[in-house]
């Protein structure tokens, strides 16, 4: 069975100009990280059997540009904080008629027993937070602003 974890947003269809750049982490067997044309972020590791698709102009350059380096924060901070802002996440792209359904195309399978990783949990995360500041959303708890 294989998991998948998919954040597609694709808003605004202005065409912006970005150069794709390739991010691949060099420990044993690691996630890999990859920034494939137009801010696509693909992050994926076979032996755990996940994929995540970050789909959103601009994401690749505030990653680089805002968030803060790896390793600043727990493994475990980043997991609390994803299930909290995933668990709210779902909970709007489940009610369309609600929250706006162009933000919250589709749920996210996240689920807290299964251990996806330090760079799964950091690219979430990050995103998450340039969600939140980009849409002016607030999926709970302090968000900072970056």
């Amino acid at each position: 069975m294989k998991n998948c974890i998919y954040i597609l947003v694709i808003l605004f269809t202005i065409i912006a100009c970005s150069t794709a750049s390739k991010n691949v982490a060099d420990a044993g067997n690691p996630p890999v990280t990859k920034a494939v044309g137009n801010d696509t972020v693909r992050i994926a590791n076979d032996s755990l059997e996940y994929e995540v698709i970050i789909i959103d102009n601009g994401f690749t350059s505030w990653l680089a540009s805002r968030a803060f380096p790896r390793n600043y924060y727990s493994l475990s901070y980043l997991e609390n904080k994803n299930y909290m802002y995933v668990t709210e996440w779902n909970i709007r792209a489940q009610q369309p008629q609600r929250y706006n359904p162009n933000l919250y195309e589709m749920t996210i399978d996240y689920q807290p027993h299964i251990h996806y990783g330090y760079e799964v949990n950091y690219l979430i995360y990050n995103y998450m937070i340039y969600f939140q500041n980009t849409y002016k959303q607030k999926l709970g708890g302090y968000v900072p602003i970056r």
